[in-house]
């Protein structure tokens, strides 16, 4: 009876459920700074004694604590027996909420400093300032109401533990609390909200400039495709229904700004450079996230999306001010969109106005001899014919 009740236990279950929720999430998550997008076996068989260790760790500790709980059940049962006064059950859980608290909170200090040593360095854009300095006044906030209500919560539990010299006093009602516990939050939360919204305004709704750099960057899975503009400084418009092997982001040559369009292994941008991201998917939703610029937005099929900021430092400082010469900004995608998300990376590159310009002059162009082929466009006359004919067209 005792195993079935421990089987059907909602506690058992939720164990459980962590267990396989910690398991799935130790899986997923891949190196993000690796350039390799192959594991060993070697490495598989690691991270899964990773798991198991842990998982076995947490199955032990939970193992013992029920052990202890039940010998002093036990002990306590036998002083009953005995006709001796019982174990003081009040003072033993008041005593174990004091332990859980500061146990709790070396723990949070812990986090805060260890794990906190490794968060990104400075912004890299320009606009990174202002989402830095919004995320470091909502953890200020968080992380002061965090420590005020877990002290009360445990210190409560601990001071007015059950006595039998003394009564619980039981408030049903009181308006004053009431008010105090809904409105102050609700001021704070607001105030929290409004500053967010403005600071996204200000990122967000800027107009675009004639010297803008524009750069399509389209999703798929599972890779990301780059295409930048040629020497008219516009890029070709795209439609998915001319999507061929050839042709693999839809470029319209209709149009004539497509003719001279590039396409790029690297996201290569000159620093101090206003720069629109246009950014695309071609099958599920992605999600373009290059952290060091603060930048992430969706990509969601057939719903073409932007992103515009100005980087501000270049790799070759980042490498200095980091003291690693083999840094590199990366551009990931931060939806989970199939069993390849992982493969999703890009070398981001910044550099200097003249090396940007001497980087763009040995791109190579996104009409291809392949697709001049498909489009019968076998040569730089036909090409010319083709583009005054569909100016004179337009």
């Amino acid at each position: 009876m005792g195993f079935k009740n421990l089987i059907n236990s909602k506690k058992i279950l939720s164990l459980s459920a962590a267990f396989m929720l910690l398991g799935t999430n130790l899986v997923m998550a891949q190196d993000a700074g690796g350039a390799s997008t192959a594991q060993s076996a070697a490495d598989k068989a690691g991270m899964w004694a990773g798991v198991g260790y842990y998982v076995l760790l947490l199955f032990l500790a939970c193992t013992v604590v029920a052990i202890i709980g039940k010998i002093l059940r036990v002990y306590d049962l036998s002083l009953q027996m005995q006709g001796k006064k019982g174990m003081n059950w009040n003072n033993i859980i008041g005593i174990i909420c004091i332990i859980f608290l500061v146990v709790g909170l070396y723990g949070a200090y812990w986090s805060l400093t260890v794990q906190g040593s490794m968060i990104l360095p400075e912004s890299a854009s320009e606009h990174g300032n202002k989402i830095d300095f919004m995320f470091w006044t909502t953890t200020g906030i968080t992380l002061f109401v965090f420590v005020i209500t877990q002290i009360l919560l445990f210190g409560f539990a601990f001071k007015y533990r059950g006595s039998d010299k003394r009564k619980g006093y039981y408030l049903p009602h009181n308006n004053t609390i009431e008010k105090i516990w809904t409105i102050i939050p609700a001021i704070v939360l607001t105030i929290l909200v409004v500053f967010g919204f403005f600071t996204w305004r200000t990122v967000t709704n800027v107009d675009n400039n004639k010297g803008d750099i524009n750069i399509d960057v389209t999703g798929h899975q599972f890779a990301w495709e780059i295409r930048y503009p040629g020497k008219d400084g516009k890029l070709g418009t795209v439609n998915y229904q001319l999507y061929t092997a050839n042709n693999i982001l839809g470029v319209n040559f209709k149009d004539r700004n497509s003719f001279d369009d590039l396409k790029a292994d690297t996201l290569v941008l000159p620093v101090n450079r206003t720069i629109r991201i246009n950014i695309h998917a071609q099958d599920v939703i992605h999600s373009l996230y290059m952290p060091h610029f603060r930048v992430q937005m969706n990509a969601v099929p057939g719903l073409p999306t932007f992103f515009k900021f100005t980087p501000t430092i270049t790799t070759a400082d980042m490498r200095n001010r980091l003291d690693d010469p083999k840094f590199e900004y990366l551009l990931y995608c931060n939806k989970i969109c199939g069993g390849g998300h992982y493969n999703m990376q890009k070398v981001v590159r910044v550099v200097t106005e003249a090396e940007y310009q001497d980087w763009l002059s040995h791109q190579k162009p996104y009409l291809s001899d392949q697709l001049k082929k498909e489009l019968h466009l076998a040569d730089a006359g036909q090409q010319d014919k083709a583009q005054n004919r569909i100016a004179l067209n337009n």
